[in-house]
């Protein structure tokens, strides 16, 4: 840990003993160890083979083209990835990672790369009222009065359910401040964990990202699923996913927002994102 200097102790040094004190010179980046769960498709997830495929991957292979920075892509756990980046671990997190005032207050984030709706999926399309798709969304922003009044309805249908949610998502506390007084709330450290429940009937519901529930129904093993209730997007999940950085590499941050400027002026990004969510997802200004 390194030492603070007290104001007092500032105060006291001279111009001339500032003349003599080292200049502190930016890293010069030369390659980076980028952290990945490599299980949330298709954002990014493990091949045959043991090769991380997937939306983010293909963004990052380009990304470091155009930087010329070697990128070591590692899988890890969620729960313990903010951590690591900030222990010096990583020096990148990408994982669908969705920009927040929390999580701003211990990490730092490229400009945003994607924005994406959620919706409940269940065994049962019935389940909630309304019908489901984007035609039947609703935006959220981040007022909690109004919040509630828009989500009244949904409350009052899982009044008594079961309601699964990954573990330190954005999507959690929402889930816990909404519907924790009138449902159980089942928390999961992965969200496919949470999808094995539900198959299994131990949740009623599972609340999650629609790209990763998409890629889900895609699979035979997985055509019982469906979606119940509407969309919910909004301010409410915050300004988009993006990277994740120390909040002492500015530099390396500078960097990885050049080249998504560039990657998305010229089409890149919504090229990869129609190619694995068949949607663009590129954020809308």
């Amino acid at each position: 840990m390194s030492k603070k200097i007290s104001w007092f102790g500032c105060v006291a040094v001279s111009a001339a003993a500032l003349a003599f004190m080292p200049v502190v010179h930016a890293k010069d980046w030369t390659s980076v160890n980028i952290a990945t769960e490599g299980a949330y498709e298709p954002w990014n997830l493990t091949l045959p083979g043991g090769k991380i495929g997937g939306f983010e991957p293909e963004l990052m292979d380009i990304l470091c083209q155009r930087m010329k920075l070697k990128c070591n892509v590692v899988v890890q756990n969620w729960d313990g990835m903010i951590a690591s980046l900030n222990s010096g671990k990583f020096d990148v997190l990408m994982d669908a990672i969705v920009i927040t005032p929390e999580r701003k207050e211990v990490m730092a984030f490229s400009i945003p790369y994607a924005s994406t709706p959620a919706s409940f999926v269940a065994l049962d399309a019935k389940l909630l009222p309304g019908k489901t798709g984007q035609a039947a969304g609703i935006t959220l922003g981040t007022d909690a009065k109004q919040v509630r009044a828009s989500v009244e309805e949904l409350r009052t249908a899982l009044k008594g359910k079961t309601i699964g949610i990954a573990s330190g998502t954005v999507y959690t506390p929402f889930i816990d401040e909404q519907f924790k007084d009138v449902a159980t709330i089942r928390e999961y450290s992965s969200s496919a964990e949470a999808i094995l429940d539900l198959q299994a009937g131990r949740i009623d519901v599972d609340f999650d990202d629609v790209t990763f529930l998409n890629s889900l129904m895609d699979k035979p093993e997985n055509k019982k699923l469906v979606y119940t209730g509407p969309q919910i997007a909004g301010p409410i999940w915050g300004e988009g996913e993006a990277l994740g950085f120390r909040q002492k590499d500015a530099d390396l941050k500078a960097k990885f927002d050049a080249a998504l400027k560039e990657a998305l002026a010229d089409g890149t990004v919504k090229k990869l994102s129609e190619k694995w969510f068949k949607l663009d997802l590129t954020p809308k200004s």
